[in-house]
């Protein structure tokens, strides 16, 4: 099989395959057979901006989960928290598990597989 890049596109090969000590061509054999078998989705640069910023966002909604348990935990400052309140508090816990949930799905669908 013969592949072929304009100047441009071989410069990232060969950046993308030096940051991983491979030749170009065994880089871009090995990223071939991974998109091939389905182990690596690949997605534009937007889209990586994007995981990385649900990555950021997971980080800060489980320190977030952290301080509405504590806020939500039986006790003193607990049982001062009328109903409502704690409603809500059971709703953004469950927003953060979903945000989580979707933001680890994402990952692994990003993660190259053996």
């Amino acid at each position: 099989m013969n592949l072929s890049f304009n100047d441009a596109e071989l410069e990232v090969l060969r950046l993308a395959a030096g940051r991983e000590g491979m030749s170009p061509a065994s880089w871009a054999g090995r990223q071939v057979m991974a998109v091939a078998q389905h182990t690596l989705v690949p997605v534009s640069r937007d889209a990586g901006d994007v995981l990385r910023e649900l990555i950021a966002a997971r980080v800060h909604l489980r320190e977030t989960v952290t301080a509405l348990r504590a806020l939500a935990a039986p006790g003193p400052p607990a049982a001062d928290l009328p109903a409502t309140a704690a409603d809500v508090v059971a709703r953004a816990l469950d927003a953060v598990a979903r945000v989580d949930a979707a933001t680890v799905a994402v990952m692994r669908e990003r993660r190259p597989r053996s």
